[in-house]
């Protein structure tokens, strides 16, 4: 494979949300993301933003706008009652301290930290879910134990 642009992840992924600049603000405060850029229309709309955390982008924009007729597919989970076709799983390097601070910003904790080992020929981990404003979901883990080198 060649080499990827100057930045960017292998793979990122996009999410749409009502009210995109309010969504950045949130994801910054309480899951720590950091804004790397970001676009506005002329009527505040996010066009298109990239939001770091480590080496990862997470790409947030406005759901459907009329402005903007091409992307009528792009819904925020609220805006098509509450249904998910993805799920965003990022490491972090203190589960329990990233859980606090998205409590304290109002994530909707859906579970709480647990440990999941996978076995002594797999890892284990400890991790939670939360929800954001919008719907979305968000897994974040931290690594407990790596598999075994073999």
């Amino acid at each position: 494979m060649k080499p990827t642009p100057t930045g960017w992840p292998r793979i990122s992924s996009a999410l749409y949300y009502e009210d995109a600049a309010k969504a950045i603000d949130w994801l910054c405060n309480a899951f720590g993301f950091e804004v790397r850029l970001k676009v506005e229309d002329d009527d505040g709309g996010i066009v298109h933003s990239e939001l770091v955390f480590g080496e990862g982008v997470v790409m947030v924009a406005s759901a459907k706008r009329e402005s903007r007729p091409e992307r009528a597919f792009c819904r925020s989970p609220r805006a098509v009652g509450g249904a998910k076709t993805q799920n965003m799983m990022i490491y972090v390097d203190d589960v329990e301290a990233h859980c606090k601070r998205a409590r304290q910003a109002g994530a909707k904790i859906l579970t709480e930290p647990k440990t999941t080992d996978y076995g002594p020929d797999h890892w284990t981990d400890r991790g939670y879910e939360a929800e954001d404003p919008d719907g979305h979901h968000w897994w974040f883990y931290q690594r407990l134990r790596d598999a075994p080198v073999k």
